[in-house]
């Protein structure tokens, strides 16, 4: 699995102008099943997502989790993080997981942050949806499991 983790402030996502999905302080997190991806797989992405040391201590240095901060996460499905841009200048997503496995490994991976003790939100997968967020620092960490 892929995932692009920022530390945001705040973060929400809307799909038709209505807001699904909003999260103070934390995380949000864009997340995509490639082909052959397993439960195993998002299990080590949420586990290392929740222990990930990015945001400030008392001394100013990147040491504490989002379990440690009490922050929260959003979580939206992205499959272009699958894309290919090694040929030509229009990428391929090919090598994304199918939709429906995708799917299934994107909620069970959303279920695995909250089983970690995390507030999870979430935005629509396969939906046309709108992402704003204040990224915190800015901090954005790339991760593949």
């Amino acid at each position: 699995m892929r995932a692009l983790v920022q530390r945001v402030s705040e973060a929400a996502v809307r799909v038709d102008g209505e807001v699904i999905g909003e999260v103070g302080a934390g995380v949000m997190i864009l997340v995509c099943a490639m082909q052959g991806d397993t439960e195993a797989n998002a299990d080590t992405l949420a586990a290392k997502i929740s222990k990930l040391r990015i945001f400030k201590d008392d001394a100013g240095k990147m040491n504490r989790s989002v379990l440690d901060t009490g922050g929260q996460a959003l979580v939206v499905s992205q499959f272009t993080l699958s894309a290919d841009t090694s040929r030509g200048n229009r990428p391929g997503f090919s090598t994304a997981a199918p939709p429906a496995e995708g799917e299934r490994l994107y909620e069970y991976f959303a279920a695995q942050l909250r089983g970690h003790g995390i507030t999870v939100a979430q935005g629509r997968f396969g939906a046309d949806m709108a992402v704003s967020l204040v990224n915190d620092g800015p901090v954005t960490i790339w991760m593949e499991f």
